[in-house]
């Protein structure tokens, strides 16, 4: 996106599906050149050199795939605010290497032992697990360091809010945390029985703690005040609590070959979810009822908050 895109008034969204569709795709085309850019081989200010070997798995681990639901909903959100696109774009695309780098930890064997990851090898198959360890570290920190650059957003005040909630989204008290009750939820550390309230809270912090970030970073782009935030976090943390059931749903019911990954996995290894604790109906019914969370959130922007009001409808439609 050019600093001229970035700076026109924002555009009130078509809440038809077809827009919807190809306005997720148009982000996350302009999400895929940012992130190929910041990917390049060539070392930049400050840097000694660029590893060829880590270079390349990172690009493995990143490019050429995924809807980029979280820098869409970063993107969309300063938008409807009225934010620059193009810091929300740098903002979102921050938060999309932390969820890279979570995904190429998180498929290691020491954890979810996967083999696919977006229909091709997971980075530790496709090269060895020292250079994926390595490649999450790396891909965390040009994250941080992406959202402290002055060039996507001059507000000092502003990069260190960003910083400060991706930090705590990302960290001990959410997804990091999430992901060590989530391996604690397969009884790998002691017998364990987790009620609903138990489930929701870790699912809270393992997904849904990046995703309520992704709106409210668009938020703080755009400038919303305390109440407009306040509604937002409401929407994003439904959004992701929705996200996560779904994709239960999905790990239960779709076939590998739609997701790009093994499926039935998360039920053979015990993993706490809200469909063994509600069923397949109670888990469709809960997801309905997120989307009216969702909805009622934004419902003070009205028209102009299409495009989240349609994002809600497809996290728990989608099928993969």
């Amino acid at each position: 996106m050019t600093s001229t895109q970035a700076s026109r008034a924002p555009v009130k969204a078509d809440a038809s599906a077809e827009a919807f569709s190809h306005r997720l795709g148009a982000v996350a085309d302009a999400v895929e050149s940012f992130l190929a850019e910041r990917l390049g081989p060539e070392a930049r200010a400050g840097e000694i050199a660029r590893p060829a070997r880590l270079m390349e798995a990172m690009r493995h681990a990143v490019l050429g795939g995924g809807k980029r639901l979280r820098p869409f909903l970063a993107v969309e959100t300063a938008r409807m605010l009225g934010g620059s696109e193009a810091g929300a774009l740098a903002a979102g695309s921050a938060i999309e290497l932390v969820h890279c780098y979570s995904l190429v930890h998180d498929d290691m064997p020491a954890m979810d032992n996967d083999d696919l990851r977006r229909g091709k090898p997971t980075v530790h198959r496709a090269y060895d697990e020292a250079t994926a360890i390595l490649v999450g570290d790396a891909l965390q920190t040009l994250a941080f360091e992406i959202l402290a650059d002055a060039a996507w957003q001059p507000d000092a005040a502003i990069r260190a809010d960003l910083v400060l909630g991706l930090a705590r989204a990302s960290g001990l008290g959410g997804m990091v945390g999430g992901q060590l009750l989530d391996l604690g939820a397969e009884g790998r550390f002691g017998p364990v029985s987790l009620d609903v309230e138990d489930t929701l809270q870790l699912q809270a912090m393992k997904t849904g703690a990046i995703l309520a970030f992704s709106v409210e970073a668009g938020a703080i782009v755009g400038g919303a005040g305390r109440d407009e935030r306040a509604a937002l976090l409401r929407y994003g943390l439904a959004l992701g609590q929705a996200f996560q059931i779904a994709d239960d749903i999905l790990d239960r019911e779709a076939s590998p070959e739609a997701m790009g990954k093994a499926t039935g996995k998360d039920k053979e290894a015990g993993k706490a979810t809200l469909v063994d604790r509600l069923g397949l109906d109670g888990a469709r019914a809960e997801c309905d009822r997120l989307v009216g969370v969702c909805e009622e959130a934004v419902s003070r922007w009205g028209a102009g908050a299409a495009t989240l009001r349609e994002a809600a409808r497809f996290t728990v439609a989608r099928k993969a």
